[in-house]
């Protein structure tokens, strides 16, 4: 059976790929099965307590995730300014030298999510009760600030609609007209221990996976400044 969460965003969503520096990167359309687990880890955390968070994370881990994105996504585009670590020594009587810090520019995206967005557990009878108070502490994804609203309980279905996107399969049927994302996951590697940003053990390159996968929407407008993509059908 399929948990069903509906979200909406309150504030701008970004959420850059796992492999973009912190100069650049553009963000993507939707939370990755990644970020979605993170956020369940995190509710975890703090509903249940790190010990019974830590008994959970492999199921959390495991999870078959699919994702309905909202009906129309505006992203904006732009340079900001940045305060950066020096890599090397700044010169004598320059304005940077005065502090830590470097001044430079980066390139940001901010996605304005318009209309609901959601997500799809694949999960047992057993698992139901956890999962949907773990759904109901969620306030966001992607980056800390992108704050989502649970605006329906979470509710059980036993077939997934056509409009959700498997994102943890291989795609078998998708638009051409359709937009393609890299979207993170989860590797059967991920330990609890890599998992917790507290914890000294790093994560490794192959303890993330990334997909690629064809989400239903087309760019319909842009600019410099802006896209507009809207979902299609087709």
């Amino acid at each position: 059976m399929w948990l069903i969460a509906e979200y909406e965003a309150v504030t701008l969503f970004s959420l850059k790929l796992s492999t973009a520096t912190s100069s650049g990167g553009k963000t993507l359309l939707v939370p990755t099965p990644y970020a979605l687990k993170m956020a369940l880890l995190d509710s975890a955390c703090r509903t249940l307590g790190v010990k019974q968070a830590e008994s959970l994370w492999e199921q959390i881990r495991d999870l078959h995730v699919a994702i309905r994105p909202a009906s129309k996504v505006v992203v904006t585009n732009l340079f900001q300014r940045i305060l950066r670590p020096y890599k090397n020594p700044p010169k004598e009587g320059t304005p940077d030298s005065l502090g830590p810090f470097q001044r430079t520019i980066g390139y940001r995206e901010y996605a304005q999510l318009i209309g609901p967005m959601s997500v799809g557990l694949e999960l047992s009878e057993t698992q139901k009760e956890t999962f949907v108070n773990l759904l109901l502490n969620i306030n966001y994804f992607g980056k800390r600030g992108g704050f989502m609203q649970l605006v329906k309980t979470p509710h059980v279905i036993e077939e997934l609609p056509p409009q959700f996107v498997d994102a943890t399969n291989q795609q078998i049927s998708f638009s051409i007209f359709g937009t393609l994302q890299v979207l993170d996951d989860c590797a059967p590697s991920l330990s609890f221990e890599k998992a917790n940003i507290y914890s000294a053990v790093k994560l490794k390159d192959g303890d993330r996976i990334r997909r690629n996968v064809i989400l239903p929407y087309r760019k319909t407008r842009s600019s410099k400044s802006f896209s507009l993509y809207e979902y299609v059908t087709d």
